[in-house]
Order: structure tokens, then sequence, then C-alpha cells
């Protein structure tokens, strides 16, 4: 344990015990909330399935992997193990460790297959503003004041459809995008007419490729669609 930091643990009935991954402080590198100090809570679990993906150690749910609580809020790399919290000892952990904190980033995995209004209650009541990232394939139970982030995942090996009230609840979204046919795939979502008009669209660089940030920053120039760049990674922080 770091320094007089104390594991808070309260066994209480709140709604729905959470299968956590890892919790920790950084910056938010990516879309509107760019440079932002944050929690992150990642989530174990995801049916997604994308080749891409960065954090393919939290697709797996299964009870051999699950840790005390104490060593995943000690983990310092990528690996499969996660704690089962119930959301007050998340919200707690987070004002013991973290007390100058001010956003939580809800995170994954895939955060949406799990209900988070308690948790989204017990933050919000604690003065944090809270940001969830979704592929969008799964209903969303968030308070309503939560800053919602769909990066859609369109056909996807997990066969899973982005769903049209997440799309429309989304207050940015965020594409992975490489080649044309992702943005494509993106403008035919866009043409469905699900998504806020006031929704943000940025296109993100898929794996930092050179080339795709090159093909990003000339669309977003040609449609005006916004530029995320995955700041954390240059910066070569968490």
């Amino acid at each position: 344990m770091r320094g007089q930091l104390r594991i808070v643990s309260l066994p209480m009935n709140t709604r729905g015990i959470l299968p956590v991954n890892e919790m920790f402080y950084s910056l938010q590198g990516e879309a509107h909330w760019t440079g932002t100090p944050a929690v992150f809570v990642r989530f174990q679990g995801c049916r997604v399935g994308c080749a891409f993906c960065d954090t393919k150690h939290t697709w797996l749910l299964d009870g051999s992997l699950q840790a005390p609580t104490e060593a995943m809020l000690e983990k310092t790399s990528d690996d499969a193990t996660y704690a089962r919290m119930w959301p007050l000892e998340i919200a707690a952990n987070i004002r013991n460790r973290w007390p100058s904190a001010r956003h939580v980033v809800l995170t994954g995995g895939e955060p949406a297959d799990y209900d988070l209004l308690s948790l989204c209650e017990l933050l919000a009541r604690d003065g944090l503003s809270i940001q969830l990232e979704t592929s969008g394939t799964a209903p969303l139970r968030v308070s309503d004041g939560t800053w919602v982030t769909v990066s859609p995942k369109i056909e996807m090996p997990g066969g899973l459809a982005v769903l049209p009230e997440v799309l429309g609840r989304a207050n940015e979204i965020k594409h992975p995008t490489s080649t044309k046919h992702h943005l494509d795939q993106l403008q035919r979502l866009l043409a469905c007419g699900w998504h806020s008009p006031d929704a943000e669209i940025w296109l993100q660089p898929l794996s930092q490729h050179p080339l795709a940030t090159e093909r990003c920053i000339e669309w977003c120039k040609h449609y005006g669609y916004r530029l995320s760049l995955q700041t954390h990674k240059y910066m070569m922080i968490r």
C-alpha cells in the first residue's frame, strides 16, 4: 500500500456488485476532455471483440481471475485480474485515494454491460463529473448528468449492433479510423439520424498510425469533424 492510503472496503447492500480491472488517476487523453485530470475506473468483461482493441486483457470475465481489492488497486501493468466491488466501495476509494479528483471516466471492457446508475449517483453526490466510454452496443444505465462518449463499434466479431437509443444519448461520437471503409461506416451510421445534432463528431487515428493520422486530418478538414489524438500515448502515461 502506498504511503498512508487506506483501502476502503464496505460490503454494503447497494445496487449491483461490479467487476473492476483497475482504477488509476491520470489525464484523459482523448476527444472533448483531453488534458483533464481524471480517475479511470476500468471494468472487466467485453463481448464486442475489436481486433484493434488495446485492452484485450479486460475481455474475459472469469471467476478464476478474481483478485483482492487491494491487489487490483495497486496494479501498474495490464493483466486480466479484477476485483468485485460495490458502487459504494468504488466511490469511497476514489475519495480516499484521490481527494483532488474532479472527473471520473468509466471505461472498459464494456462498462455499459453493467447497471452504473447507483455508482453515478454516488460520484455525483461527491461533486465529481462523470464520463462513460462505450461501444454503443449495450443499453445505458447511468445518471442524466453523465457525459456519454460513444466509440461506435460497427461489424465487429462479437456481432453486436450499435443501438439507436445509445447513439441518441451520446454527447460525443469518437470513431477509430484508418481507412476510407472506416469513414464510410461512420457516415452511414450518422446518416441514420439517431444522434443529437449537438453531438461532437471525432475521428481518432487507429493505433496512432502516421497514415491514419494524415487521412483523419484531411477528412476532418473536409467534413468538419474534430481530430482526437490519443495524447496519453504520446506522453507515455496510462
